[in-house]
C-alpha cells in the first residue's frame, strides 16, 4: 500500500509518500510544495493543484491523507488554507483516489498516544518510526509524513478487526429477532 500524506497550507504544502508493506514502512519521498506570497492566490493554487499532480502520476498512491483544519485565531488564514485544501481535495478526486482527514489531535494521538504532543516528539518518532537518520525538513514535511503514518495505522487496525471477526452470522432477513441480535454482539 502507497500513502501520500499532505499538510495543506498556501506557503508551503507538505507531503510525504510512505509505502507499507510486509509490516514495514518504506519513504519512498517527502518534501514541500512552495507558493510565492508576491503570486495571486489563482496563480498559488493553480501551482499546488499541478505539482501534486505531478507526485500523484509518479507515486501512484492507493489513498491521500490529509490533515484537517483546526481553529486559527486569524479567520484570513483559514480562509486561504481551505482554498490550498480543496484544491487537493479536488486534485485527489480527479485523479481517482479516495482522500482521508485526520485533525492535528488525531495526528498527535496516532503517532505519540499523546494528544498534548509537541512538533519535536513528533518529528523524533516519525524518524524513529521510518528508520531516518534525521528529522525530515521542512517541519511540514515531517507533519505530512506522521499524517501518512497515521492512516496506515488506522487502516490496518480497521483490516484487523476485520479480519478477526470473521465469523459474522448472516442476517436472513431486514428485520431480527433480540437474539439473533445479542448473537450479532457476541
Amino acid at each position: 500500500m502507497i500513502v501520500l500524506g499532505i499538510d495543506p497550507g498556501t506557503a508551503i504544502v507538505g507531503y510525504g509518500v510512505i509505502e507499507f508493506e510486509n509490516n514495514k514502512f518504506k519513504v519512498l519521498d517527502y518534501g514541500c510544495i512552495f507558493t510565492s506570497k508576491d503570486d495571486e492566490m489563482p496563480k498559488r493554487l493553480n501551482k499546488i493543484y499541478d505539482e501534486l499532480e505531478t507526485i500523484i502520476k509518479l507515486y501512484k498512491p492507493d489513498s491521500i491523507a490529509i490533515e484537517e483544519l483546526f481553529y486559527f485565531k486569524n479567520s484570513k488564514t483559514v480562509i486561504s488554507v481551505g482554498q490550498a485544501r480543496g484544491v487537493i481535495v479536488l486534485c485527489c478526486e480527479r485523479n481517482n483516489i479516495e482522500s482521508y482527514g485526520y485533525t492535528p489531535l488525531q495526528v498527535k494521538m496516532g503517532v505519540c498516544g499523546y494528544g498534548r504532543a509537541d512538533k519535536k516528539q513528533i518529528q523524533e518518532i516519525v524518524k524513529k518510526l521510518l528508520g531516518l537518520r534525521e528529522i525530515p525538513k521542512p517541519d511540514d514535511a515531517a507533519d505530512a509524513l506522521a499524517i501518512a503514518i497515521v492512516h496506515i495505522n488506522s487502516k490496518n487496525s480497521r483490516m484487523e478487526s476485520v479480519k478477526s471477526n470473521n465469523k459474522i452470522p448472516k442476517i436472513k432477513s431486514s428485520k431480527m429477532t433480540a437474539q439473533e441480535y445479542r448473537k450479532l454482539l457476541k
